[in-house]
């Protein structure tokens, strides 16, 4: 689609996205559980991070601050409270349940926000078959445990999220027997590959069938031991920022490479399927404005992407589709409706289809309303990333969500402008 950006609002320049909260926060675990002294390098202090250092300060660790971006954690699974707070993190909550139910002490995971609805009845049978006690809430958050988490033999539904998987494939290691996990329904593998690496990095091991997420063997009584990390930067900060380069100018990402695990390296695809200039270098990846075409993609196991590719495709000329709807449900907004809403305000129109798994949306010339992010910090930034496209800034109802992951994205925006 031809579309001529304001001028104040062209977007020129060079970028380092903050780390992966996703790597952060299994490194944290590991740590925690790890004996010595880890060193974790190019951390990111944005809420899910600063709340996974809560919890593992709470489990036991000593948490020592080196510089803004480095810390030292000394492990040790030894709670200090009885009470568990995740924040808003869900992958905190499904994390920290299962090392929580190591120990033999009574410990409730509790949450903040959107998260106290979020869905977490997948975690609570697989914890008994483990020989945990669990009170819960209506399979929601506060849930209570009391280990220790003996292993066994024990069967999870993961065709809602992987990251209670990567809670059981983190704590199971230190658990009294051998356990076998058997997986239904595995949605978001890149995530369970991304586990499998950091219990690798701290010395653990988990025996499966690479490339088949249906079975995995665990030897009880592991040990982790310390290690010197620096975490690699995050592609779902950086895919928001390259679908505004395609939109909106020209941005090279530094930091970040196609070869790591995480799943939203699947935005290089969706960008060249819809037309954009994409230059990938071994350390960075350049992206400029072209004129956009619809595209079709599937993102069943990168659901993060979706509101980062609902900004590209509202873009792109003719008519988008985008498979995967069914992940958008239990995360800090029912992101298919509420992405569906939005847009619709700036006439973008979005139709969800349940029966096909699929959303549609029909590219067009965004019009000037009042937006919300209803507290979903990747709805926000997708807004604004169309809000380039308009004269008028667009007025987003809690923008400041964007704290949860990406703390600096209004001002690494402003400084794109700010460069041209």
């Amino acid at each position: 689609m031809e579309s001529d950006i304001p001028l104040d609002n062209r977007i020129y320049g060079t970028l380092t996205p903050p780390c992966s909260k996703s790597y952060a926060q299994r490194a944290l675990a590991a740590a925690l559980l790890a004996s010595g002294r880890t060193t974790l390098r190019g951390i990111e202090l944005c809420k899910d991070t600063r709340s996974a250092i809560a919890a593992i300060e709470a489990l036991g660790a000593k948490v020592e601050i080196i510089d803004d971006n480095t810390l030292a954690i000394e492990g040790g699974l030894s709670p200090q409270t009885k009470r568990l707070n995740v924040g808003e993190s869900g992958l905190a909550a499904r994390l920290f349940t299962p090392i929580a139910a190591l120990n033999g002490s009574s410990i409730t995971v509790e949450g903040e926000g959107t998260l106290r609805h979020r869905p977490m009845s997948m975690m609570i049978e697989p914890l008994k078959s483990l020989g945990v006690e669990v009170r819960d809430g209506g399979g929601r958050l506060p849930i209570e445990v009391r280990g220790p988490m003996r292993g066994g033999r024990v069967t999870v539904d993961g065709s809602m999220s992987s990251q209670f998987i990567t809670g059981l494939l983190l704590a199971l290691p230190m658990a009294q027997e051998d356990t076998t996990v058997s997986v239904r329904g595995a949605v978001s593998t890149p995530y369970i590959d991304m586990t499998l690496a950091t219990i690798k990095r701290f010395g653990g091991e988990v025996m499966y069938n690479e490339g088949d997420y249906t079975e995995f063997f665990i030897e009880g009584n592991q040990r982790y031991t310390a290690v010197d990390y620096t975490i690699e930067s995050d592609w779902s900060a950086a895919a928001i920022i390259m679908v505004a380069a395609a939109i909106a100018g020209e941005v090279t990402v530094r930091n970040i490479s196609t070869l790591s695990l995480q799943a939203d390296t699947a935005i290089c695809r969706a960008l060249e399927r819809a037309g954009a200039s994409i230059i990938i270098e071994s350390d960075s990846i350049t992206v400029a404005q072209r004129p956009l075409s619809a595209f079709s993609f599937d993102a069943t196991h990168c659901p993060d992407l979706f509101p980062a590719l609902v900004a590209l495709a509202a873009a792109a000329e003719g008519m988008t589709t985008i498979y995967g709807i069914e992940r958008l449900r239990g995360k800090e907004s029912d992101r298919g409706e509420v992405l569906t809403e939005e847009y619709r305000k700036l006439g973008i129109d979005i139709e969800l289809d349940y029966d096909e798994n699929v959303m549609r949306i029909v590219g067009g010339e965004p019009r000037w309303a009042e937006v919300d992010s209803h507290d979903d910090h990747r709805i926000a930034m997708s807004l604004a990333v169309t809000s380039l496209r308009m004269e008028r800034p667009l007025e987003i109802g809690n923008s400041e969500c964007v704290a949860k992951s990406y703390p600096s994205f209004f001002e690494d925006l402003e400084m794109l402008k700010a460069a041209k």
